[in-house]
């Protein structure tokens, strides 16, 4: 690390101009949360290896910001040459450049790897002092870096209409008609889950994202597709023809958009496409002849693309993909009620397991019992269960599966005081052991190719302290209250984040993340526009009905333990007995199907309508699952859904 940071400041100081600070974000070419192996410059720099944060290096500091769900992991991965910034409770980044770095101090950074958003809001912070922010023509980072991995080619996978639910031609329609509104006359797509809806195609060129390293521009006769030609088949090149997209290299973006700024941008397959059966609903009007704008989306578009185009042309937009994609068709809804229902039989089926093996190897008393278990644990060094070797089995319950693709992320196996580190990676070499006397609290999710799913659990295999039950049970009434809200249309997930908090601040207790995340249809785990958080920006976007969003409170003390439940939900019409101002009101529909564990419930906290409802989810689960148990897993989940009575 050290060497890696000399070397840094080695070139920051023989840099034209030099440079007072490198920043190094954790996104890459796309601003994507999580990257590929070779992308992850922020972790190799500083060592910290969760999914978010922001390295700041200068000649004699170096800072990583990070936020809340990561406080604790940063912690113990960062060495004494780091100094973490929490996020919401430190200055931030650009505050913290402005305020500290010298009067006139140039600011590196790679304008692939910051968003347009960003490089703009350090650019007013800078102001003041006459900072200046530097775009390098080259990646420092990767400059230093000697065993960065190398690039995979990962083949490019056609995603079947009878998944995707509406074809290329109906979403190029959509697009085109969104540009006409806005006078816009092109779009730079360059998010990689936009990319992968807008043309239904899927890859594995992200671990766990089932997307392409490629960018699109569609503009009101044409679409272009750039990515690295050697990941296409013959039958791809023929559908992306058929589509009347036109391939080009990945490198061939950069000069394509600087065409696209001087309105010399021509296709092939818009010339052919004129003399082909192929044909777009969308009239194109005289007048939009005049339209002058490029659409980029200011928080997925890089600053090295904003760069090439003329500020005076450029419309600064959420991409309107974003919402398509968020609202999902008929046939992605019901892929992902289907996807969930095979999850909850693999959770319920590694449940059951797990319940055996702890009792077989520590003594426990299992899932169902109280006690401390036998007097004399049977452990034995040539049987253990860990983190590790139990998500494994989690996830050959899941591969068993029909149309099972892999994880949708690497699951969060975590034991005792592992489980309040809320994003906690498990290691094999490293890894803990299961301990009958600690919450085990696993947070997991696989992708199908009929849908993505999330889903977390906590359980107790020994007798669970009267703190870890209240606190469960907190986390449950908020989990409860917020599955349960009915909201007029235009609610923000701002508005609602309070409805899963309220139960744990009666107790003065608090998590430091967000509620709810939207998900994928066979994309990514975590996906936009919308979320329910205290966050700002989950104001931004109003929650609408058939989006999907998760709905997952927790607790955690460290060095102890955490809890976390976590349901996938759809937003429905709620059908309400009146409708004050004709807004219409919204409810939540469960599509997760696994028990919660009765035992880690305080009972008596429960209001009537908390138990009935819990009583009603769990017929449900027993109804939903049994179809895909054998017999001794039916008569586990029986027991496991039991009706709860004070």
């Amino acid at each position: 690390m050290e060497d890696t940071l000399g070397a840094l400041r080695s070139l920051m100081a023989s840099h034209s101009p030099p440079l007072a600070a490198l920043v190094v974000p954790s996104e890459d070419y796309h601003q994507s949360e999580y990257v590929s192996a070779r992308d992850k410059r922020r972790e190799f720099v500083s060592g910290f290896t969760g999914s978010a944060g922001l390295a700041l290096i200068t000649m004699k500091e170096a800072r990583l910001w990070t936020d809340g769900r990561y406080f604790l992991q940063a912690t113990k991965e960062l060495s004494d040459e780091w100094e973490l910034m929490r996020i919401g409770e430190d200055p931030s980044v650009d505050v913290w450049m402005a305020d500290n770095l010298p009067r006139q101090a140039a600011i590196g950074v790679d304008p692939w790897c910051v968003s347009v958003d960003t490089a703009l809001r350090w650019e007013r912070a800078f102001a003041k002092k006459q900072q200046k922010l530097i775009q390098t023509s080259k990646n420092l980072v990767d400059e230093v870096w000697k065993n960065r991995p190398p690039l995979e080619i990962s083949p490019v996978v056609i995603h079947p209409l009878e998944f995707a639910g509406c074809s290329v031609i109906d979403k190029l329609n959509d697009l085109r008609e969104n540009l006409i509104k806005q006078k816009a006359r092109g779009i730079i797509i360059t998010a990689l889950d936009e990319v992968a809806w807008l043309y239904n195609i899927r890859g594995t060129d992200v671990s766990y994202c089932p997307v392409v390293h490629a960018f699109a521009i569609v503009t009101s006769n044409s679409a272009f597709f750039y990515v690295d030609r050697r990941k296409l088949s013959s039958e791809v090149n023929s559908y992306m023809e058929e589509n009347r997209i036109e391939i080009r290299e990945y490198g061939a973006l950069s000069a394509d958009v600087t065409l696209l700024a001087s309105d010399q941008l021509n296709s092939l397959s818009a010339i052919k496409g004129a003399q082909t059966e192929v044909k777009s609903d969308v009239e194109i009007n005289p007048s939009e002849a005049d339209f002058d704008l490029i659409w980029i989306d200011p928080g997925s578009c890089c600053y090295a693309l904003h760069s090439k185009l003329d500020a005076d042309k450029v419309l600064l937009q959420p991409s309107p993909l974003a919402l398509a994609k968020a609202i999902k068709n008929p046939v992605e809804l019901e892929g992902l009620k289907r996807a969930h229902i095979r999850d909850g039989a693999a959770v319920v089926q590694y449940l059951a397991w797990l319940d055996i093996q702890m009792q077989e190897i520590y003594g426990a008393s299992g899932y169902f019992l109280e006690g401390i278990g036998v007097n004399q644990k049977k452990h034995l060094e040539t049987l253990k269960l860990t983190e590790v070797s139990a998500s494994d089995k989690l996830e050959s319950f899941r591969a068993s599966k029909e149309y099972f693709r892999g994880l949708s992320f690497r699951t969060i196996s975590s034991v005792g005081p592992n489980a309040a580190i809320i994003h906690y990676a498990p290691h094999a070499e490293t890894c803990a052991e299961f301990d009958p006397d600690r919450i085990y609290l696993f947070d997991s999710g696989a992708q199908y190719l009929d849908g993505t799913t999330d889903i977390t659990r906590t359980v107790h295999f020994g007798k669970p302290s009267e703190h870890e039950k209240a606190c469960y049970t907190a986390v449950l009434k908020g989990h409860i209250a917020l599955g349960n809200a009915r909201f007029p249309n235009g609610t923000n997930g701002q508005a609602l984040d309070i409805l899963a908090r309220v139960p744990l601040w009666k107790d003065g207790l608090d998590y430091r993340h967000g509620t709810g995340h939207g998900i994928g249809s066979y994309l990514n785990v975590h996906e936009g526009p919308h979320l329910i958080s205290f966050r700002p920006q989950a104001r931004n976007v109003p929650l609408q009905a058939s989006m999907t969003v998760t709905d997952e409170p927790g607790y955690y003390e460290d060095e102890n333990f955490g809890i976390r439940l976590e349901n996938v939900l759809v937003i429905k019409e709620a059908g309400t007995k009146f409708n004050f101002a004709d807004k219409g009101y919204l409810s939540f529909e469960h599509i997760t199907w696994a028990p919660y564990q009765r035992k880690l419930i305080e009972l008596s906290l429960l209001t009537r309508e908390e138990m009935d409802w819990l009583n009603g989810y769990h017929s449900k689960c027993r109804d939903i699952l049994a179809p895909y148990l054998n017999e001794s897993e039916k008569g586990w989940l029986k027991k496991a859904t039991e009706p709860l009575r004070v």
